[in-house]
């Protein structure tokens, strides 16, 4: 089976010219983008559409993309609240040949008050997309 695995992954990244890695943080660079565009629901695109999604902050556990859009949007009322996103990738490892793990940090630059603090993302490819699975943000 991994010799199975490993071979589609070689013909993916030959196929589309790009490793794993440079996707993941494309998709880290287009969730940002999407922030600072104010649009909550294109940050969410890459987070897994599932009830089993599971979100770890400073509050505690939300599961579900539902749930989870709505505690953003219940956080983030606005542009103000928004402001300016930019995350800082400390550590990207593959753990699975459809599995990643990713350390960070984030940064919010707004104008009532600059915020930020660390994430780990676990990433999978499920159907051929890499999605989100776990987020855990302080």
């Amino acid at each position: 089976m991994a010799i199975l695995y490993g071979i589609i992954w070689c013909f993916t990244t030959f196929q589309t010219g790009q490793s794993d890695e440079s996707v993941l943080l494309e998709k880290l660079q287009h969730q940002a983008d999407c922030w600072n565009a104010g649009d909550i629901e294109c940050f969410m695109a890459d987070y897994w559409q599932s009830d089993s999604l599971m979100y770890i902050g400073k509050s505690g556990i939300t599961y579900g993309w539902h749930q989870t859009l709505e505690r953003y949007k219940l956080n983030y009322p606005d542009s103000d609240a928004m402001g300016n996103l930019r995350f800082e990738v400390i550590s990207l490892k593959q753990i699975a040949p459809d599995w990643y793990f990713m350390v960070g940090k984030w940064n919010l630059e707004r104008k009532i008050g600059n915020i930020g603090g660390h994430f780990s993302l676990l990433w999978r490819q499920i159907d051929g997309a890499w999605v989100i699975i776990v987020d855990h943000s302080s």
